[in-house]
């Protein structure tokens, strides 16, 4: 067994109907059993009062604020300063008779407002609801219904939302209390409907002249109801206490403070995923514990690099699309050097690889390289940055083994969901050969795969393949008012979370498909598509790709997003002119995009049944304003096959003509 972790429990073969199960792993962290939380360090709002005792004149939170339309530095708040609005927003809560238990809704983008709002709910034992920033208005009148939410504090350019003929649910609401200011219009928009509207100033007043202090949770009281987007149906609300919130974080410093290079309360994060998403919030909970600094962006995803460049972070955590992004940016300035220049990187990236390869750390493999030209790389995101983490999706190894190379940061891709309150897994700096796995289990958390065969997976064969099964501390205790279907995925104390893995004997984890995204074609095959997605959306002019088929065709078709400059690379060699658009709509490049298809299927070995046969070409990114994808970028496949209904139809009419 390796150095990361421990076999506890050994696999077993299914009886009388029942599922065969793998090994259980744990981290080695924890070999002698889940370590015990310390006295008085049980709950979120334990955490963040410690922090205010220990450290009130440190920066927590800075944001930045505009003269004339233009961004300025980063404006900080102490810890203390933090604190003493914390206590207003709370006080002012209480005078809106909030009983502890009461559902509060958070509604907007990442911002102090949305930080300290969080923060009173803990105080006051209230429970905190995000609602998603990045869905419509369909899904905030469903959580606040769902969740019976009271008040809502939301960003001004969202009152009018929650206000809406639309949202009926807000009719229940009895306060909502704006980021900022709100204008008379909506007060009196809101009274018509018996809801009183609040400027952010005006409300911290209230909490000033009536006074309240702190009614603190219990760990095992709820601590936030997240919803989770979901590709079907109406989204799920996890139910999270606040001992688990409280043994994330420490399962967290436990894991980083095994290393040299440690955490500081000189460490500052650079905050711009969803708040209302569960890795961004965990992470802000273990920087606020921490006494370290976060900084909010602008509330823009266009000026991001602005905000980098500002705010100089030394932590910064993403989704794939992001690291995707910042590769292809860095690639493409390397394309745009001169010859030698360019040459010049690609000899030192193969120097630095090696010695990495042969276990010298990203720091000691080749200063000299860094010197010379990766330190370029790192300023691109801010100049300071010692740790990048990646998650929401698997990242693609040809991406994590160029940042870990040119990044001069840590770079670590980790495995979780709302369910297991975000990590599950994670990787380790350094340590290559972590390359395109998620890692391994984190501190209070046991792993294993169990048995799913109408895929063909067994966890105890060669290799131990299954379905991702979570036991341990960190796991949510239910979703809210859906008992059935707590009931579905939680099975004698293990939460299926429904990704296949693929286990190590090392205990490292893979994640290679999703249980429910297989379908069966005609003569009986069973295709994992999102695995089939992965291999395909390597190929170079596919910025994305959704694989789809059914029980009356044998065979697979697939709408493609094309990469924009790799398409009009290939248009100029080719001699097409034409926008974007107009070169999607080439009968040529779906040629060439087929073709290309085909090689990738052959390179990864595809069985003949698991070849793309027709394609549909969108210029157009899939995205959340045509409800194809969720808010973390996942594909709602029902809508997808709803809105591509008629090309489809018409690719397989095609097919068949061809085919007679």
């Amino acid at each position: 067994m390796n150095k990361y972790t421990v076999q506890v429990e050994s696999g077993r073969v299914g009886k009388n109907g029942q599922p065969s199960v793998g090994p259980v792993y744990r981290s080695s962290l924890a070999k002698d059993g889940f370590p015990p939380l310390e006295p008085g360090m049980n709950t979120s709002w334990e955490l963040f009062r410690f922090s205010v005792e220990k450290n009130p004149e440190n920066k927590m939170i800075g944001w930045r604020e505009f003269n004339q339309g233009k961004a300025g530095p980063y404006v900080w708040a102490t810890y203390k300063e933090v604190y003493e609005e914390v206590i207003r927003i709370g006080s002012a809560l209480r005078q809106l008779d909030v009983s502890p238990g009461t559902r509060i809704g958070i509604y907007g983008a990442n911002c102090p407002q949305w930080a300290m709002a969080m923060e009173a709910c803990n105080g006051y034992s209230l429970i905190c609801v995000p609602l998603y920033d990045t869905l419509g208005a369909g899904a905030i009148d469903y959580i606040i219904d769902h969740a019976e939410i009271d008040v809502v504090f939301v960003q001004d350019k969202k009152i009018k939302q929650v206000l809406s003929f639309e949202c009926k649910a807000a009719r229940r609401l009895k306060s909502i209390i704006s980021f900022t200011t709100v204008s008379k219009e909506q007060i009196d928009v809101a009274a018509t409907i018996g809801i009183k509207a609040y400027s952010w100033n005006d409300f911290i007043l209230l909490g000033k002249k009536y006074p309240s202090e702190p009614l603190p949770p219990q760990p095992l009281d709820i601590c936030t109801i997240m919803y989770t987007s979901g590709t079907s149906g109406n989204p799920k609300g996890v139910i999270l206490t606040h001992e688990t919130h409280a043994t994330y974080v420490k399962g967290v410093e436990r894991f980083l403070d095994q290393f040299e290079d440690k955490m500081t309360v000189n460490d500052v994060y650079f905050s711009f995923l969803p708040l209302a998403h569960i890795l961004d919030r965990m992470i802000e909970e273990y920087f606020f514990h921490k006494g370290a600094s976060v900084g909010y962006y602008q509330g823009n995803i266009e000026a991001l690099r602005d905000d980098l460049m500002e705010l100089k972070p030394t932590f910064f955590a993403g989704v794939p699309r992001v690291f995707e992004r910042v590769h292809e940016g860095i690639l493409k300035a390397v394309a745009e050097l001169r010859p030698l220049r360019r040459l010049i990187f690609n000899l030192l990236y193969k120097h630095k690889l090696h010695w990495m390869r042969l276990g010298y750390s990203h720091k000691t493999a080749s200063p000299f390289a860094d010197f010379l030209a990766f330190s370029k790389v790192k300023a691109r995101l801010g100049g300071r940055v010692r740790l990048l983490v990646s998650g929401g999706a698997p990242l693609s190894p040809e991406i994590e083994e160029f940042l870990r190379v040119t990044s001069c940061a840590y770079m670590l891709q980790g495995y979780g969901l709302t369910e297991t309150c975000g990590q599950t897994t994670i990787g380790f700096p350094d340590d290559l050969s972590l390359i395109g796995a998620v890692g391994v289990p984190t501190t209070f958390t046991d792993l294993r795969l169990e048995e799913v065969p109408e895929m063909g997976y067994d966890p105890l064969g060669q290799p131990s393949r299954g379905e991702v099964c979570v036991r341990g501390k960190t796991l949510f205790s239910g979703y809210y008012k859906d008992p059935e279907l707590t009931k579905e995925v939680i099975k004698d104390g293990w939460f299926h979370t429904g990704d296949i893995g693929e286990i190590t004997p090392n205990g490292i984890l893979i994640i290679i498909d999703r249980k429910k995204n297989i379908f069966k074609l005609s003569q009986g095959e069973y295709i994992a598509v999102e695995y089939l997605e992965k291999v395909y959306s390597a190929t170079p002019i596919i910025e994305d790709i959704w694989v789809y088929g059914n029980t009356y065709s044998s065979t697979l078709v697939a709408v493609i997003t094309p990469h924009e400059d790799n398409t009009k690379k290939w248009a100029l060699l080719n001699g097409h002119k034409g926008s974007f658009n107009e070169l999607c709509a080439l009968k040529e490049l779906k040629e060439y995009i087929l073709k290309e298809l085909k090689i990738a299927a052959e390179r990864n070995k595809l069985r003949g049944f698991e070849y793309i046969s027709g394609i549909v070409v969108d210029p157009r990114p899939f995205d959340i304003e045509r409800d194809l994808i969720t808010a973390t970028m996942k594909k709602k496949r029902s809508q997808m096959l709803k809105y591509y209904q008629v090309e489809i139809e018409q690719v397989y009419k095609n097919l068949a003509e061809h085919n007679k």
